[in-house]
């Protein structure tokens, strides 16, 4: 929806084209994604390596994003704050984590060309890709990209600008997509690439803080802080909407995630959990090479 006098007709084809470059990209994602996952299956037994809750996992996250940008909530963020935060937190709650939590590192690599597939391989036992892959190190860079991608995005100029443009409106939905995934892998993801419980409860906390002082902003600020196109009927009302739906079920999610993860933790008398069998690494045949996170 142009908020600034764009071209109302250019925005539409646009939008249009992206929706289906959105529609085909995770269609490839998903097609990727089965053939690793069956690849895996065929090997080693059905929900070997990869378990079915994973694959129902990444394949309801990819449904969602689909859902996002083309269903209800679609239609529902035009013309109100409110409905595009609730488009942004199911983005961020609820695709990001559910594809963090299918797994998709090694299906995905066992669907790549060999040549590529090995020089990724190459390009992850640098040693610099290899001290960024360490669970403290990526769970810290994990939270700092969550916190500026949901902070930048929601600067007025930002947020309005991807509301004119389509390329920037998908380009904004992405990053959400992206910053979730990576936020949500060391919590969900394959235990090797898990933080110690603490390091990990402590990046969903210092996550959740900056992210409830947005919220507060937008619910408590006196005037409205975007141009009024982007509102609904009653302006500062949809804002406080919006900065609920963000504050509130962030910080639900969060938390109890943070606080389940450490209870898990403080139950086992050795603390973290050992590496279960399910886990590529300490699978003997398991062709990683080149397998992601």
């Amino acid at each position: 929806m142009p908020v600034t006098g764009a071209d109302p007709g250019t925005a539409a084809v646009t939008g249009g084209l992206l929706s289906t470059l959105v529609i085909s990209l995770v269609c490839l994602a998903l097609a990727g994604y089965g053939r690793g996952v069956h690849e895996l299956w065929s090997r080693h037994g059905v929900a070997a390596i990869v378990p079915t809750w994973r694959v129902a996992a990444f394949t309801t996250g990819a449904l969602i994003v689909l859902a996002i940008e083309g269903g209800l909530l679609d239609d529902l963020a035009h013309g109100s704050l409110a409905g595009h935060m609730t488009q942004h937190m199911v983005l961020l709650l609820v695709a990001g984590p559910l594809l963090a939590a299918g797994g998709a590192g090694l299906p995905l690599s066992l669907a790549t060309p060999l040549r590529p597939r090995k020089r990724l391989a190459r390009w992850r036992a640098a040693p610099t890709v290899r001290w960024l892959r360490r669970p403290v190190v990526y769970a810290s860079l994990a939270g700092a990209a969550q916190l500026l991608v949901l902070w930048v995005w929601h600067l007025p100029v930002p947020y309005v600008a991807a509301l004119d443009h389509p390329v920037l409106h998908g380009v904004e939905h992405l990053c959400f997509v992206v910053a979730a995934w990576l936020l949500w892998t060391p919590v969900v993801g394959a235990p090797r690439h898990r933080p110690p419980a603490p390091v990990g409860a402590l990046l969903l906390v210092t996550t959740m803080l900056p992210a409830t002082a947005l919220g507060a902003v937008l619910t408590f600020a006196p005037r409205p802080v975007y141009p009024a196109a982007v509102y609904g009927p009653d302006p500062l009302a949809d804002q406080q909407l919006a900065g609920l739906l963000m504050w509130l079920p962030m910080d639900a999610v969060l938390l109890v995630a943070a606080l389940a993860g450490l209870l898990r933790w403080l139950a086992r008398p050795d603390g973290d959990p050992p590496v279960p069998a399910d886990d590529p690494a300490v699978t003997a045949g398991t062709p990683t090479e080149g397998a992601v996170r």
